[in-house]
C-alpha cells in the first residue's frame, strides 16, 4: 500500500515565464482534509496564472521510505488530489495523504490507556490480598469456638473502623501530592536514574509515623470505651478476650499507617506492583503462622494476633526496603515539611471519611432494627456489594496517580484522554459485574449460610447488589478523578451533602418498606455520589474548565485553576 507521508508541506518547484528563472516553491499546507488541500493548491497556481507547462519535474515525495521523482503537470496534480479525496471519502486508505499527527496522537492515546491497564491490575490485585488475609484468619479463629469467633469479629470491626477513618485520607493524599511532586522534579533534573529527594514523601511517612502511634495508643487504652461503645460490656463473655485481642491489634497500628502511606507513595511513582509483591509476602507469612501458633504453641487468639501484627510490619519494612531505593530517605529540614498542605487536604478528607463511614454504618443500624434474619441477609448483600466495588476502587486509584503526574505538568491533553478512559472502563466493569452477580448471586450467597429463611431474603437483594453495580463503579471512579487535580474540597463537602440526604432517607424510608429501603438508601448514596462527579466535570468554572477548551489550555490561555 502506498501511503505518501506529507512531512509537513509539498514543494514544488515551479517556474514562470514572467518571472526571473529560478525555482519558486510553493507550500501547499495540509491540516484536516484533502479537501483543503486540493482547493487552497489549485486557487494558488490559478491566481498567478500558471501554466501546466511550468510545472516541473522533482517534486520530492516520499512513499514507502523512498524518494520518488514525479513529473507533474497541472492536470496529473490535480488528478491525484481528487483521486485522494475521493479515496478518503469512500473510506480507503490506500495511496492517501497520510496527516503526521493522527497516527502519533492515536499511538499516544493507546499508550496512556495501556499505562492505566497495567497500573490497575496490580492495584486491583492488592485490594484482594488483606481481606483475603484476614478471611483465613477469622477461619482458623472459628475453629476454636463461637467465643473466641465473636471476641474477635469485634475487635477486628473496632480497629478497621479507625483504621480507615485516619488512614485512608493520607493514602489518597500521598498518592497525588507525590505524583505533582515527581513531575516538578522532573523538569529541573536531567538524570532519572539517581533517587530523587522528594519532600512529599518525607512529609507522608512522618505524619503516617506520628498517625499510627496516635492510632496505637487511643485503641490500646481506650480498648474498652470502644468495647462498650460497641454494646460490648464488661459483663459480657466476650468483653475480657474481645480487649486482649484489640490491645494487641493496636500495637501493629504504626506499621499499617505507614504501609498505607507507602503504597499511596508507591501509586505516586505509577508503580502497583511493588505494594502487591510486599503484600502478598507478608499475608503469606502471617497465614503460614496462624496454625503454628494457634494450634501448635496453643496460644489461640492470641496467637492469631501474633502472626497478624509480625506480618504488618515485615510487610511495612519490606516497602520502605523498596522505597529507599526510588527516593532518598533522611530526615528533612523543618521548612522542607509539607505539613500545611497534607493537613489542609487530609483534613477535608477526614470529614469526607467520616461522612461516608457514618452513612454505612447507619444502613446497617438501621437493619438491625428489621430484626436477626433481616440483619443477618443485609450482612451479606452489603459485604459482598462492598467487596466487588473494590475493583472500580483500584481502577480510581491508578487513574489518580497518573491525571496527578500529568496535571502537574499541563498536559491537560493527556489528563482529558485518562478522565474519559477511565470512566469508560469504570462503567463497563460496573456493567460486567452487574451480569456476573445476577447470574450468580444466589448460588454464591450459599456460601454465607444455609438458613433458608435468610436465603429468601437475600435473594430479594439481588437487584440492589447487581443492578446498582455500575452507579458504584462510576462513583470510585469519579474519587480518584477528584483527587488526581487535588479536588479534595469539593470532594469532601459532595460527600458531606450526599451522606446526609442519604441519611435522611434510611431514617425515614426502611420504617415504611423494610429492608428495601436500606439498600435503596445505599444505591441513592451511591447515586448521588456520581451525579456530583458528573456535575463537577461538566462545571464550566471548576478545575476541570480545560475539558471544553482543550485546544486554549495547551496554549496557555489560562493561567490559573479557579
Amino acid at each position: 500500500m502506498a501511503v505518501t507521508k506529507l512531512a509537513g508541506a509539498l514543494a514544488c518547484g515551479i517556474t514562470c515565464e514572467k518571472r526571473e528563472r529560478g525555482a519558486l516553491r510553493k507550500a501547499v499546507v495540509a491540516k484536516n482534509s484533502i479537501r483543503v488541500l486540493h482547493h487552497h493548491y489549485l486557487a494558488a497556481i490559478h491566481r498567478r496564472g500558471l501554466r501546466s507547462e511550468n510545472v516541473i519535474k522533482n517534486c520530492g515525495l516520499i512513499s514507502d521510505g523512498s524518494t520518488l521523482d514525479y513529473d507533474l503537470g497541472l492536470s496529473n496534480v490535480e488528478e491525484r488530489l481528487t483521486s485522494t479525496r475521493d479515496k478518503l471519502i469512500n473510506g480507503s486508505s490506500e495511496g492517501v495523504v497520510a496527516l503526521p499527527g493522527a497516527s502519533s496522537n492515536q499511538s499516544h492515546a493507546q499508550s496512556v490507556q495501556t499505562e492505566l491497564i497495567m497500573l490497575s491490575l496490580p492495584a486491583i490485585a492488592g485490594q484482594a490480598i488483606e481481606p483475603l488475609a484476614q478471611l483465613m484468619e477469622t477461619a482458623f479463629i472459628g475453629r476454636i469456638g463461637p467465643l473466641e469467633l465473636a471476641s474477635a469479629g469485634v475487635s477486628v470491626s473496632i480497629f478497621n473502623i479507625i483504621s480507615k477513618v485516619l488512614n485512608i485520607p493520607l493514602l489518597s493524599i500521598a498518592t497525588s501530592f507525590v505524583a505533582e511532586d515527581i513531575s516538578k522534579n522532573a523538569r529541573k533534573e536531567s538524570i532519572s536514574d539517581e533517587r530523587m529527594l522528594l519532600h512529599s514523601v518525607s512529609t507522608a511517612l512522618i505524619l503516617a509515623a506520628g498517625i499510627g502511634i496516635f492510632e496505637a495508643a487511643a485503641l490500646y487504652f481506650g480498648s474498652g470505651l470502644f468495647l462498650n461503645a460497641m454494646g460490648i460490656s464488661i459483663a459480657s463473655p466476650m468483653h475480657i478476650p474481645a480487649q486482649q485481642f484489640l490491645k494487641l491489634r493496636a500495637l501493629g497500628a504504626p506499621a499499617v499507617v505507614l504501609s498505607l502511606a507507602i503504597q499511596g507513595i508507591f501509586r505516586g511513582f505509577k508503580d502497583t506492583r511493588t505494594p502487591v509483591f510486599c503484600l502478598g509476602l507478608g499475608n503469606l507469612s502471617a497465614v503460614f503462622f496462624f496454625p503454628i501458633l494457634m494450634y501448635y504453641f496453643r496460644l489461640g487468639v492470641t496467637g492469631a494476633a501474633i502472626s497478624t501484627v509480625a506480618s504488618q510490619y515485615f510487610v511495612t519494612f519490606l516497602m520502605i526496603w523498596h522505597l529507599n531505593k526510588r527516593t532518598v530517605l533522611l530526615l528533612p529540614k523543618i521548612g522542607d515539611l509539607q505539613f500545611g498542605g497534607y493537613l489542609r487536604s487530609g483534613g477535608f478528607l477526614l470529614g469526607r471519611t467520616l461522612a461516608a463511614v457514618m452513612t454505612i454504618t447507619l444502613s446497617t443500624s438501621v437493619a438491625a432494627r428489621q430484626g436477626p434474619l433481616a440483619m443477618a441477609a443485609h450482612q451479606i448483600c452489603l459485604q459482598v456489594w462492598l467487596s466487588v466495588s473494590l475493583l472500580a476502587d483500584a481502577q480510581g486509584a491508578s487513574g489518580q496517580a497518573l491525571i496527578a503526574s500529568s496535571f502537574a505538568k499541563g498536559d491537560y491533553s493527556t489528563v482529558r484522554e485518562i478522565t474519559y478512559f477511565a470512566l469508560k472502563t469504570g462503567l463497563f466493569t460496573g456493567i460486567s459485574l452487574a451480569v456476573i452477580l445476577g447470574l450468580s448471586f444466589g448460588s454464591l450467597a450459599t456460601l454465607f449460610t444455609t438458613d433458608v429463611e435468610v436465603l429468601d431474603i437475600v435473594r430479594s437483594g439481588l437487584l440492589f447488589v447487581s443492578a446498582s453495580q455500575p452507579i458504584t463503579a462510576l462513583a470510585y471512579i469519579f474519587d480518584g478523578l477528584h483527587y488526581g487535580i487535588s479536588d479534595f474540597s469539593y470532594a469532601a463537602c459532595s460527600m458531606m451533602v450526599v451522606g446526609a440526604m442519604s441519611s435522611a432517607f434510611l431514617l425515614y424510608a426502611p420504617s415504611k418498606i423494610g429492608l428495601w429501603g436500606v439498600w435503596m438508601g445505599l444505591a441513592l448514596f451511591m447515586g448521588l455520589r456520581t451525579v456530583a462527579g458528573f456535575v463537577r466535570l461538566l462545571s464550566k468554572d471548576g478545575p476541570w474548565w480545560f475539558l471544553r477548551d482543550i485546544r486554549k489550555a495547551e496554549a496557555g490561555g489560562y493561567n490559573t485553576l479557579n
